[in-house]
């Protein structure tokens, strides 16, 4: 089996709150996404997603997904999809870095392989644990009150976890926090994060202004290693890392520095499923807890999520992100029925082959570009 042929998709992923903000002005109405089809010599087929979180979240835009596929795409014609490792190796041999352009690729391997075998991705990546997982919410920053509406509201749709969006006014963050935490009810779980929008003397000040004891999780307060550690070493406040934690020599040195208590895993921000069951492993071994999310997706995105998700020890898992809820677009159904339903607020990954969707062609139109291996 070879890859004969690579189709590359574009499609608008409008946000399905309208405005959706982050610390330091950052708004989003709209996400880009690329999305690609790996055709077999035997006519299998794979799908994967890549969809930047624009281009002023992490280095990483929609335009740089498909100028990177379109660089890689020759160097992986004709090679064996199932052996995702040996494809991540030609990969990287086109191409050094840009990750966010390989998870596309990388994914779709794994769901081509999948079905080559009859096998459900997450048993490929090491075996379903087959507990629910949970869902978490992402509450983007506004006013306090509005924030603890947003959260009501997802805690009504059953989540369990809701991702508290900061990164201005320590009083107005602490404010935004302490609102949010107001109506908690048990076994909820809290990630407050500042996407890397605080100072070290602005995460002093807000950690400072909470509630005695407040029971969350600060994640990616800082844009920098060095302000991370800073801090990490001024406070008691449980920390996880994501925008930094973006490679596997990353997560190794923030296990040998201590610098955290977790990580959220994102696909296409850390390169495919490939690079995050090396990650997930090297995480589960320091006994780090693990979210599995994506930068926002549609759901194909969401499919990789839920797989990975899905091997994940349970006492390990925190949370998974639907990134469905995100965007008004859907781009796959379920290949087998009822299969990703959320049930008061949890989901399972599916048994079909691959990651067990059905992509809507006329959402994904006409490919923007193709690629043919000229001995196919």
């Amino acid at each position: 089996m070879n890859i004969s042929q690579i189709d590359v998709y574009q499609v608008d992923l409008p946000y399905a709150g309208g405005t959706y903000r982050l610390s330091g002005g950052r708004e989003y109405a709209s996400f880009d996404a690329t999305i690609v089809r790996l055709t077999s010599d035997t006519g299998v087929t794979g799908f994967g997603e890549s969809t930047p979180f624009g281009a002023t979240y992490i280095a990483a835009h929609a335009l740089g997904v498909r100028a990177g596929v379109k660089e890689i795409a020759p160097a992986i014609l004709g090679l064996d999809p199932r052996r995702v490792d040996r494809v991540y190796d030609a990969m990287d041999a086109a191409l050094v870095g840009h990750s966010h352009a390989k998870a596309a690729l990388d994914v779709a391997c794994w769901d081509l392989f999948g079905k080559a075998v009859s096998m459900a991705v997450c048993d490929l990546l090491g075996g379903r644990t087959s507990e629910p997982m949970g869902v978490i919410s992402s509450i983007y920053a506004g006013s306090p009150e509005a924030m603890r509406e947003r959260v009501q509201a997802h805690r009504l749709q059953g989540y369990r976890g809701h991702s508290i969006k900061i990164g201005e006014d320590p009083q107005l963050d602490a404010d935004r926090v302490t609102a949010c935490l107001a109506d908690r009810q048990p076994g909820e779980y809290f990630i407050v994060d500042a996407n890397g929008g605080l100072t070290v003397e602005t995460g002093l000040r807000f950690l400072r202004l909470l509630p005695r004891h407040a029971d969350i999780v600060l994640e990616a307060p800082c844009a920098t290693w060095r302000e991370h550690m800073s801090l990490r070493k001024r406070t008691d406040m449980p920390m996880i890392w994501d925008e930094l934690a973006n490679s596997d020599a990353a997560v190794t040195q923030l296990i040998s520095d201590d610098a955290a208590e977790g990580v959220g895993l994102k696909i296409s921000k850390n390169g495919g499923l490939t690079p995050c069951r090396r990650q997930r492993d090297m995480c589960i071994s320091a006994g780090y807890s693990l979210s599995v999310q994506d930068t926002v997706g549609s759901d194909i995105a969401f499919a990789a999520i839920a797989h990975m998700g899905q091997t994940i020890p349970p006492h390990l898992l925190r949370c998974i992100l639907d990134t469905r809820d995100m965007v008004s677009v859907s781009t796959a159904s379920a290949a087998q029925k009822g299969a990703f339903e959320r049930r008061e607020g949890w989901v399972t990954a599916p048994q079909s082959p691959g990651l067990g969707i059905e992509p809507n062609m006329q959402v994904l139109g006409e490919p923007v570009m193709t690629f043919t291996h000229l001995a196919a």
